[in-house]
Parts: structure tokens; sequence; C-alpha cells
């Protein structure tokens, strides 16, 4: 198949270009690089060996996105473009409302006009909002708690509509638990901008000497040790979905909704202590207040995806510490230290303009 990845550059975006590659896919890649690095996509190609067509588009600019289905023969779409900071969509929800909706829609209406209309949509267990038992099944009421977690909730009834328009529609929704780790060749990870807002980043710039300390939000929580639960999902694990997902919108019509987990649950102190094994180094912490909005418990029921799609993670808990630790400890400040190898044998995907 040909398929459009949007965000290609990101984390979970370049880990899915490798699996999608690597399993005999072609593929066409749009990233704006606001929240990413251009360094991401020679690394892919470096570990795959295969070259593809790059295009620093703006899901905003529907003239610029146009020119990408103009120029390529795309089957399906895999979006995971958007803005995805909780805290930062609080304090700026007209710009996340206006990126992700209105950039999804711009894809939407693009694909509509060139007669593509499959998708895989990068959705979010925050759409689950507080749940009130665990773990959380796809029939779950959905209430989102924040502005981004609303642009996720947004699009999947935007998807939804789609369908009920246009039966020809093939859509899958995947919900996202935490993903974690690395893929194996430390040569892509995760690599937030400033202070991360996810756990394993904080921890593992705390074990590289970015960061002093981690902090940990609140301890007071009714959960074995105090600290907030949480589904952790291996990177290409969550990756390999996609392509199960892909299957599915290729055989059948109709919208399903997936969660992507482990159907496991770790306390951030278990989280500390699995690191520290797996690093084999100390990562100092203090506790700070708890956030509002944070869940004491959430953890996914992953059988409908096992049943429906094939698929079930398979890498554990140690794994996805090691490959956490194994990428930062390559890549101290991320894609800003290009690889020498790389630096020689140049780009191997070629821009678009």
């Amino acid at each position: 198949m040909s398929i459009l990845v949007t965000g290609c550059a990101g984390y979970i975006g370049s880990h899915t270009c490798v699996e999608l590659l690597n399993a005999g896919n072609e593929i066409i890649v749009v990233d704006n690089l606001m929240n990413s690095k251009k360094e991401a996509l020679n690394r892919i190609s470096e570990i795959t060996g295969k070259s593809f067509p790059f295009y620093q588009v703006d899901l905003l600019n529907e003239q610029e996105l146009e020119k990408v289905f103009i120029e390529n023969e795309i089957d399906a779409v895999i979006h995971f473009a958007g803005l995805k900071a909780v805290g930062e969509s609080v304090r700026l929800p007209l710009r996340y409302y206006h990126n992700n909706i209105t950039g999804t829609i711009n894809l939407l209406n693009t694909m509509k006009k060139y007669n593509v209309n499959r998708i895989v949509f990068s959705s979010s267990a925050t759409v689950y909002g507080m749940p009130q038992k665990v773990p959380i099944s796809e029939h779950f009421p959905l209430k989102a708690l924040n502005p981004y977690g609303r642009t996720k909730l947004m699009i999947e009834e935007i998807l939804r509509d789609l369908y009920q328009s246009d039966q020809n529609w093939s859509i899958t929704l995947l919900r996202y638990f935490n993903p974690i780790g690395a893929h194996e060749s430390r040569m892509i990870g995760e690599d937030p901008n400033g202070i991360p807002n996810n756990l394993m980043p904080f921890i593992t710039q705390v074990a590289v000497g970015k960061l002093p300390e981690l902090s940990v939000f609140g301890n007071h929580y009714p959960t074995a040790d105090g600290t907030g639960v949480r589904d952790y999902i291996h990177v290409v694990d969550l990756a390999k979905g996609h392509l199960k997902a892909l299957e599915k919108i290729d055989t059948s019509n109709g919208v399903e909704s997936f969660n992507l987990g482990t159907g496991k649950g770790y306390s951030v102190l278990e989280m500390i202590e699995a690191f520290e094994k797996a690093a084999g180094i100390p990562i100092p912490y203090r506790i700070a207040e708890s956030r509002a909005g944070d869940a004491a418990i959430c953890f996914a029921d992953p059988m409908k995806a096992k049943q429906e799609l094939g698929w079930a993670a398979e890498k554990d808990l140690h794994q996805m510490c090691e490959d956490s630790w194994r990428w930062q400890s390559k890549n101290p400040n991320g894609y800003e230290e290009s690889n020498p190898h790389l630096s020689k044998s140049g780009d191997f995907f070629y821009a678009k303009k």
C-alpha cells in the first residue's frame, strides 16, 4: 500500500514509518516540523535502507496539502499531526482547536476530493476523561477533561459524522495509552521540546543529567504506594498496531475504535524502580502537588484490539525502560546531535516543496 503519514517526524509517527517501510509499504510523509526534527527522517531511512518523499507542509495550508495528493497515488492515511501538550492546551485552547480540528478538516476535505477514503486516526485515552473504574473498554462514556483531549474527541465525532454521510469511508480510531520506549537501534526515540510533559522522558533526562530531579505529582491517591497508576506501552508495539489497523480499513468500511495498551497499570514509583533496575542509575525525585484532572488509576482493556485486529502488546516493562535509556544515553540531546554516519551519507529521504 501507499500510505500518507501526517506528523511523520514525531515520536509515534517516526516509529510507525519504520514499521510501514519494513513491512513493504510505500510512504509519503508530511510534517510542519513545529515540534519535531527533520533528523528523524534521516534516521528512518538509515534504519530501513529506504527512501521516501517528504513534504514540509502544515495541514492548515490547504493548497500545499493538495500538492501532496496531486503528486502521489495515496491508498490510505495515518493521521498523527497535531499539537499534544495537555498543559499548553489549557493555556492556549484556541490554538489547539484551530490547529488540530481545522487541520484535520482540511485533510479530510482533500482526501475526499481525491477519492481517498481510508484513514487511521491517532486518538488518545484522554477521550475517556476521569474513568469511574478500570480497565477501560471502548464502550465507556467519553468525556475529555482538557482542550487537547476535547480536540481528539471532537475529531472522533467528525469522523463518525463523515462516515454517516458517506459509507464508502473506512475509519479506525486508535486510542493510545502511555507510549514509552524507543526503537532498538537507538536511532529514533522521544525528543520533547523543553521540560517533558510525560513521565518517561522526564526520568531519562534526569538519568542523563539534563534535569536535576523528577517531580512526582501527588502521593495521596488510592493506590498501593499513593502515586498515580498508568498503562505504559512500548512505542514499537504501538506502531505495529497501526499496521493491523491498516489491514482492517483495507478490507472493510465503517468506524471502529480500539484501545492500544497493555492492560496493566504501573505506579510512578514502580516506574522509577523499574527504570533504575534497567539502567543501573538512581533517579532522584521529589513529591510535588498533584495536578488537577489527573486520574488515580488508568489502564486499558485491550481485548477488542486482540480479537478484531489480531494485535497485542509484546514488550514488557523492562524492555520499555531499557530501550528508553538506550535511546537517551546514545542521544543525550535528542536529535540535536547528528549521527556522524548519517552526515557522511546524506539525506535518504527526498524533500518536496
